[in-house]
């Protein structure tokens, strides 16, 4: 599932397979949108690095950049009904490389 918050988007990591997450992603990066942030709770963790690695080393190697990694404890109630800690993370995304089609130029440096 992907959200367009403002200025970016946030892929949520949830039970499809690794490469379908992947593809949003880069589409998402692909598109301008920046920074896109990869959520994860719980057991689905390992799969959002799992996504993160897959993107900035076979995908855009060289062209992404990871901000601040953001870790957490949210307190949720499970099945059962009884309240219970889940981790999660979140994993800013950036594009460093060369620009994505249909963005503009960098502007030329100035002299003084």
């Amino acid at each position: 599932m992907t959200d367009h918050g403002p200025g970016g988007a946030t892929v949520f990591i949830g039970q499809k397979p690794t490469m379908t997450y992947v593809f949003q992603v880069v589409s998402q990066l692909n598109s301008g949108a920046g920074p896109v942030v990869v959520k994860a709770r719980g057991n689905a963790i390992g799969k959002a690095v799992d996504v993160v690695e897959v993107v900035r080393r076979r995908f855009l190697e060289g062209e992404v950049s990871i901000g601040t990694i953001a870790i957490d404890t949210e307190r949720l109630v499970n099945r059962e009904g009884r309240d219970a800690n889940v981790s999660s993370i979140a994993i800013p995304l950036s594009r460093i490389g060369p620009r994505a089609a249909g963005t503009a130029p960098p502007a030329p440096p100035s002299h003084p």
